[in-house]
């Protein structure tokens, strides 16, 4: 689905980045899309635009610079990495990209070390955030012009806050704002989301939706996360019970995903909790020892995997690094290998995000090696169980 360019859009917002445990590297392509909907989220500037290139940079910014999350030192011992897929718009990928590792550094159970449960209750608060008056103050600021300037008139009107700036993010604690928008349900569009939170040899994985985590170990992939579509026996039990349907693959007929950030249309049941919503944000988490045969890590969107299956991608992988130092490189070699000729076919067609993640010190060998085969493996996944907040 979707509107196509006549021509793809192969320019990459590319990055790369690295401390004493690991380094990374990122990309970011259109494609054959209308729009850009992954979103990205980096501390670092990609470009330092001359003046003579100053207008394409910030064309390029704009349309590529989605924002994963990629933050090499979220604190002293832990780094975060995600991919955020939207879908319907760009906005609610790229509020994840802005706010959810903000949102998992403050949570109450990541400052007592639950990193798994810190991050499990930040996807819940993704949808809590983007409602009422503020919810949509926030979400009409990332979007487009017309949205960003309809916001800045309006806020001139009834934000509580004058001049505050980026001071007031540091310590922001989201307080109930009153205005015309105060009963504002949250965005239609939605997002996928899938972070990994590495903390010494501490890997967390959390996933709602379809983009994915795989590792390679050894060389054989190991899928960290499992894609949410509607046929899924949990997913179709949870949509139906919730009083949804399913209609050629899709949730009631337009989502063909199970699970995602915003979609508020697919949770207005008053009488279920968050997590037995026809769609829910609930992610499965997966909580990994990494080991002396852990070489790298991938996440990227649906674009990737709709093109080349986990063990495909991971060969290919390590094919390139025998002479490419540089991983986004690698990563907009992956992007090209699945950019199609053409939208006749339609895989290889839609927006391409990906995180190429290596660890760069020895880990202790903790889990005895694996033959390579030609499918990749899938590491059980640990499902918490939520727990609804008043």
């Amino acid at each position: 689905m979707g509107i196509y360019l006549s021509a793809p859009k192969t320019e990459k917002f590319s990055e790369d980045g690295e401390n004493s445990r690991l380094r990374y590297g990122l990309s970011s392509m259109q494609g054959w899309r209308a729009t850009m909907e992954d979103a990205t989220f980096s501390y670092k500037s990609a470009w330092v635009p001359s003046s003579c290139k100053a207008a394409r940079q910030r064309e390029l910014v704009g349309v590529l610079e989605r924002r994963h999350a990629a933050l090499t030192n979220l604190d002293a011992s832990t780094s975060f990495f995600g991919v955020y897929d939207g879908h319907g718009g760009k906005v609610v990928a790229k509020f994840c990209a802005k706010y959810l590792h903000q949102q998992v550094l403050k949570h109450e159970a990541y400052l007592a070390g639950d990193i798994g449960t810190s991050v499990q209750k930040t996807f819940f608060r993704m949808d809590e955030m983007m409602r009422g008056q503020r919810g949509w103050r926030e979400l009409a600021i990332l979007g487009d012009k017309i949205n960003k300037f309809t916001g800045m008139i309006e806020g001139l009107i009834w934000s509580p806050r004058s001049g505050g700036g980026d001071k007031n993010d540091q310590v922001d604690d989201w307080a109930f704002e009153e205005g015309p928008h105060s009963d504002f349900s949250g965005p239609t569009s939605g997002s996928t989301a899938c972070v990994a939170v590495i903390r010494d040899n501490q890997l967390v994985v959390a996933n709602a939706g379809d983009s994915r985590c795989v590792i390679s170990r050894n060389g054989q992939a190991y899928n960290l996360s499992r894609d949410h579509k509607p046929d899924l026996e949990v997913e179709r039990e949870r949509i139906l019970e919730a009083g949804g349907f399913i209609h050629a693959g899709r949730v009631n007929g337009s989502l063909n995903l199970a699970r995602a950030i915003g979609d508020m249309e697919f949770k207005q049941n008053k009488y279920l909790p968050a997590e037995k919503q026809i769609v829910t944000a609930n992610p499965d988490v997966n909580t990994v020892e990494l080991c002396g045969d852990d070489e790298f890590l991938v996440l990227a969107c649906d674009g990737i995997w709709d093109c080349m299956s986990s063990q495909q991608l991971v060969d290919f992988i390590h094919e390139q690094l025998k002479s490419e130092t540089k991983l986004s490189v690698v990563c907009e070699k992956v992007l090209d290998r699945c950019l199609a000729p053409s939208t006749a076919g339609g895989e290889g067609c839609d927006n391409m995000t990906m995180i190429l993640v290596q660890f760069t010190r020895p880990t202790p060998s903790g889990a005895s090696a694996h033959d390579k085969s030609s499918t990749s493996q899938e590491v059980p996944i640990e499902s918490k169980q939520a727990e609804t907040e008043s």
